[in-house]
């Protein structure tokens, strides 16, 4: 795809995308090293989220268990309506009314499904997701802030894979990931999209970002409103277009900044064009 040489001009040392329909899990498109390994930041989130959702599915704990603050439960966390402060173990808010985007959440998620499990959560998501995926050199690292993005590598060739399964699930039910990436998780909650400032309302679904209708975003105008994803402060992004029956992917080894904010919706507008 002619689209995904602009990766080319950015201004950072090493980038890859790809580009993955939907219908069938056809990878359309690759540029750059596709085997180079990425910190991925807070893409890892998505990982995260899914071997949560397997872990309902598996009986492991259910998504309104309680978990983290009084009166929060797994999807609470999930949605990033804890009421945990964004980097550290502090209630700001009541779980519910607010949209707290928070790593210390994803901590706590992470921590809830390995002692309910009794498996280490990076084994855990490595059985559950990585390998029957084929997933072969992605990990996430056990070190602090892990789950949450600081721990998860990734390679361009790995995270196609997970897009096809985004779009076409062999690990879930359908139903649980359409709930999770196409239902907003506690309706018409506000908050901060990071990087991007506040929204009104800042829709989320179970671990993944509903685009709806933000601006500016990360993502491309040429988006669709049922767009679901995220993007990490480590220069990377993974995109969902049910409407185009498409993904997205970038990743790159330069933290995000306003480069990203300019490049990133302008290569989602061409791989949408010539798509």
């Amino acid at each position: 795809m002619q689209s995904l040489r602009t990766i080319e001009d950015w201004p950072v040392p090493n980038a890859a995308a790809a580009v993955v329909r939907g219908s069938d899990g056809a990878l359309l498109g690759a540029h750059g090293p596709q085997d180079h390994l990425f910190p991925l930041a807070s893409v890892t989130k998505l990982l995260t989220a899914y071997a949560v959702l397997i872990a309902v599915e598996e009986g492991v704990f259910e998504l309104d268990d309680p978990a983290g603050p009084d009166g929060s439960t797994v999807r609470h966390l999930l949605a990033h309506t804890s009421g945990l402060a964004f980097d550290e173990h502090r209630v700001m808010a009541a779980p519910g009314n607010r949209r707290l985007y928070s790593n210390a959440g994803f901590d706590v998620l992470a921590a809830t499904l390995e002692h309910a499990s009794g498996i280490p959560f990076a084994q855990y998501a490595a059985e559950a997701v990585f390998q029957p995926l084929g997933m072969h050199a992605t990990l996430i690292n056990t070190a602090h802030r892990a789950p949450a993005g600081a721990g998860g590598l990734s390679t361009a060739a790995d995270l196609a894979r997970f897009a096809a399964e985004l779009q076409s699930p062999k690990l879930l039910d359908p139903a649980t990931l359409h709930a999770a990436t196409r239902e907003v998780a506690f309706p018409g909650t506000n908050g901060v999209l990071p990087g991007f400032g506040h929204r009104r309302p800042n829709d989320w679904g179970l671990g993944f970002e509903i685009r709806d209708h933000k601006a500016p975003h990360w993502t491309g105008t040429a988006n669709s409103p049922a767009t679901f994803g995220h993007f990490g402060q480590s220069g990377t992004f993974l995109w969902v277009d049910p409407a185009a029956d498409l993904a997205c992917l970038a990743l790159t080894d330069r933290d995000f900044g306003p480069w990203a904010a300019e490049v990133w919706p302008r290569l989602s507008d061409a791989v949408l064009a010539e798509i």
